[in-house]
This record gives structure tokens, sequence and C-alpha cells, in this order.
């Protein structure tokens, strides 16, 4: 038993010090975090099943519970709804190109677009978005701006821009005075960001959308082909945290470099165990963190327990609240949505 609670304890230790590496650092390092929920259930236990027995040893698993608190709180919230709440409401969403191989035949159906428009918030990021400017029920730019209403901008990635694209867009209620790229990767991944006039204040909107995770849900959902593609798995969930990595070093050096506060929304493809969530929470705090509830997790698909699309803001900004919308299945992804409020703040 001593032998079992040392290396629980070590090992333990180890998994929660590696979201402080970087995967260019020490190679597979992005990996050894999606252990920190076992570390912690298996500290648990095994604290439990000590201190029932009245031996001095469950001071070690309480210790790494005691360490872990704070992945403690990433995982699992209890703040109230406070869906009422007044301020700023932005919404993020990976909308999976809008499924167009099944377009909406009209503004009454209730499609992705439909729901989009009747959200409240004053502020929309889409990651993967499908702009096609040659059918006019596949026009997203005109439904979502609704029809210029809201100013609007959109970085296509991939595609013919005046024709069939798809990339990313941030819309606003309020004036857009400024934009711009953070870094583009010519396929589906990348940054941008719109400086909006919100009253007399000025905030730096980002739309984040890092290297992909590369997990092939379909391939876990049954033993047989889970056992198949685990080795290939884990190889594309290293390449996809070190590429990862690689972007958040441009991300960061923007974000220092940021005039006005900021708000960073988007697909990071990131769970909250890892190097670059940890990267993020130096200068920004999390609105799940500190205004969710439940466990908040964003994942649309079979490995449904992924907590990826997330919320950010400066210090200066206070979430009201905090929702992660499972209740909208149009994509692979649910959409999240924040209310801030701040000093001075002027709807």
């Amino acid at each position: 038993m001593k032998f079992i609670t040392g290396l629980i304890f070590v090992l333990s230790l180890l998994v929660f010090g590696s979201v402080f590496i970087s995967p260019e650092v020490f190679p597979y390092a992005g990996l050894l975090p999606f252990l920190v929920p076992v570390a912690l259930i298996a500290n648990a236990f095994l604290f439990f099943m000590l201190a029932l027995a009245w031996r001095r040893l469950a001071f070690f698993p309480l210790l790494c519970l005691a360490i872990g608190y704070k992945f403690i709180l990433i995982t699992f919230q209890f703040h109230p709804k406070n869906e009422e709440a007044e301020g700023l409401k932005v919404l993020s969403y990976n909308a999976h190109l809008f499924n167009y191989k099944n377009p909406p035949t009209g503004a009454e159906d209730p499609t992705v677009f439909s729901w989009l428009n009747e959200q409240p918030a004053d502020i929309k990021v889409i990651q993967e978005f499908y702009q096609d400017f040659t059918i006019e029920n596949k026009d997203a730019l005109k439904f979502l701006s609704k029809d210029g209403e809201l100013n609007y901008t959109y970085h296509p990635l991939r595609g013919e821009p005046k024709q069939r694209s798809y990339g990313m867009a941030i819309f606003s209620k309020y004036p857009i005075v400024n934009e711009g790229i953070v870094f583009d990767e010519k396929n589906n991944n990348g940054a941008i960001f719109a400086d909006v006039e919100v009253g007399k204040d000025t905030l730096r909107i980002y739309n984040v959308h890092l290297a992909s995770m590369s997990i092939e849900a379909e391939a876990f959902e049954n033993y047989d082909s889970a056992k198949q593609v685990y080795k290939q798995t884990l190889g594309k969930l290293h390449l996809g945290s070190l590429k990862r990595a690689q972007q958040m070093n441009i991300l960061e050096e923007h974000l220092s470099n940021s005039p006005y506060p900021v708000i960073l929304m988007g697909d990071l493809n990131e769970i909250p165990y890892s190097n670059a969530y940890f990267r993020l929470t130096k200068s920004l705090q999390n609105a799940y963190e500190l205004a969710g509830r439940g466990f908040g997790f964003t994942f649309n698909r079979i490995l449904f327990f992924l907590r990826i699309d997330h919320i950010f803001a400066s210090p200066s900004l206070k979430p009201l609240q905090f929702k992660t919308h499972s209740e909208v299945d149009y994509s692979d992804h649910y959409p999240v949505a924040a209310t801030y409020t701040w000093d001075g703040f002027e709807p």
C-alpha cells in the first residue's frame, strides 16, 4: 500500500505539472494533461479508502487533491444561472460550415441561421463559417448581419472569397473601428480580431480557431474500432498540441500588444488542463470559471466530455453569466455565451 500510494502521488504531481510544460519543450507533454481527471479520481478514491482505514498514508492523496484544487475548479462550477444579467452579451460558435449540404429554404425554418439571428448576443464570433455569394439562401453574411443591420468582418481561410469560401466571422451590434488577422493557416484554422466601440469604451474582440485535435470521434463508437486507431490518434493529438503551442506563441504576442481590454472567444481545441489554457490564464480570466455552471462540455459527439470552446477576457471585464447551449445541436460543437460588465459600462 505504501508503494501504490507513493507511486500515485509521484505520477499525479507529474501529470499536474505537465500543464506548465509546452509541447515544444518536451515531446508528448500535450498528452499528459488528459490524465488529470484520472489522477483526481484516483487520489479521491485512495484518500477515502485510507481515511476509512485510519491510515496516515491518507495524507498523501489529500495533499495531491489540495495541490490539484485548481483543476477541480476548472472541471465543475456551482454558479447560479443568472440568465437575466444585464451587460454586454457575447457568443462563440463553431458552426461546422452550417451543414451547407442541407441549406435552409426559408427564414421561417428552424435552422442554425434562425437560431443565431434570434440570439440576443451583442457580439457573435463564428468559426467554420461557410459563405456562398452565388446562392441567396446560402448567403450567411446576409442572413446573420440581418441585411447589414449588424456590423461584421469576415476572413476566408479557403475557397474563392467572391463566390464560395469558409473562414471566420465577427458580428457586432456596435461599430467596428478596426480589424485584422492574427494568423492564418490557409486551412480551417486562424485568428482574427475586431476593435469594437461600446459606449465610451473600446474592446478588442478575438475570434480564435486553433489547430484541430484531429480526433475522429466515430472511431471511438466501439472497442474494436478504437483499438485499431488509438496509436494513430495519439500521434495526431501530439502533432495537434505542438501546432497549437506554435500558434499560441503568435497569439500571446498579439494579446500583449493590445491597446484595449480584450475578449477572446473561439474553438481552441484545448481542454482546460492544457498548457495553452494555462498560458491564457496568465493574463486573462475564463468566463466559465467565474460564472459557469456544471461541467460545461462543448463537444457534440461521442467524446461529449470535452470542453474545448472557451471565452476569456481581461480582468477588468467581469463575467456575470456563462452558458453552454447544449440544446443546440446543429454542429459538432455547442455554442457558448457570456455576459460582461465593467466600470463605466454603457450599453
